[in-house]
């Protein structure tokens, strides 16, 4: 098993790792901010990237909002970025659905387990949709509701696929319904797998842990279109035209983002222990992945290279 090379606060060794690539491909949640908390220093690592010429790409699981919602996110943070830059599993998803699967009517609505994002990048995708914000759908389960999704008169007959996110207001009523669905042919996916997410320097459950209950009642696993997914990288890197040899990947997670520069033949991949993954994972005899690099901080690529 290969080592990874231990980077902070070794100035030569960062400068010739940043002058390995062109372009930096980073995970937000865990690696840039925890929540609202934007990690020290890392605006002005970014900054620093981007005075040396780097392209960022900002490569997210989270499908809870959109890239417009993502962008406001960034700006709010102090953080300069563009919509372009912005990479979310939400947009990764509608892509799949509109570009790949592009399901033909009359069953090409989706039901949406999630939230607002998945919503508008399905809108600007212009695939139909039902389920996700809607308050209908937010409410307690009742005897009727057994029955007419049991002989399908509560069923919307033009729904084809079934798509899980993120969704702070998960219930039984969107799992029946989904499970409904799916019994019937609806093709399933997932934004992403990830069991949990960070926030507020804790952790909790992820879009994994929502699209969980229906693979163990269908017995199926849905298509996930989020970090490691392959189709992900295929995506991004047919909007950026980058070169793989020269890109690397940015993350906290092995089983996500390290594992999705790794399969996708990146010239590098980058752990920082500001999230999820610790040292002690990749050391591991079962590790599910190991990062050829790894920092403290990201904010330790940009300080110590300026230190010089």
């Amino acid at each position: 098993m290969t080592t990874p090379k231990y980077l902070s606060g070794d100035a030569a060794a960062i400068d010739e790792f940043i002058d390995r690539f062109d372009v930096f491909l980073l995970d937000c949640d865990g690696v840039i901010w925890s929540g609202d908390h934007v990690f020290e220093g890392v605006v002005e690592t970014l900054e620093y990237l981007r005075s040396r010429g780097k392209k960022t790409v900002f490569v997210t699981n989270n499908s809870t909002k959109s890239r417009q919602e993502y962008l406001k996110k960034f700006t709010g943070l102090g953080i300069p970025s563009n919509v372009e830059e912005i990479f979310g599993s939400a947009y990764s998803a509608s892509i799949y659905i509109s570009r790949i699967l592009k399901l033909a009517p009359p069953k090409n609505k989706v039901f949406v387990i999630g939230e607002a994002g998945i919503e508008h990048e399905l809108r600007s995708e212009n695939v139909p949709f039902i389920g996700g914000t809607d308050p209908a759908f937010r409410r307690d389960v009742t005897p009727e509701d057994f029955k007419g999704l049991a002989d399908g008169s509560l069923l919307d007959p033009e729904v084809g696929c079934v798509l899980v996110g993120l969704d702070f207001h998960i219930n039984y009523l969107k799992l029946s319904h989904a499970l409904q669905y799916l019994r019937r042919g609806a093709v399933f996916l997932a934004t992403n797998v990830d069991s949990t997410f960070p926030m507020s320097h804790g952790f909790f459950p992820g879009a994994g842990s929502m699209s969980m209950p229906l693979v163990y009642s269908t017995g199926q696993k849905p298509v996930a279109l989020g970090k490691p997914s392959q189709a992900m990288m295929d995506a991004i890197e047919g909007k950026f035209q980058f070169d793989r040899e020269r890109t690397c990947m940015v993350g906290d997670r092995l089983d996500t983002d390290i594992k999705f520069g790794i399969e996708g033949k990146l010239g590098g991949t980058l752990a920082v222990l500001t999230g999820v993954s610790q040292k002690e994972h990749w050391e591991a005899a079962d590790a599910v992945a190991v990062p050829a690099f790894y920092v403290d901080k990201l904010s330790d690529i940009g300080l110590a290279a300026r230190k010089q």
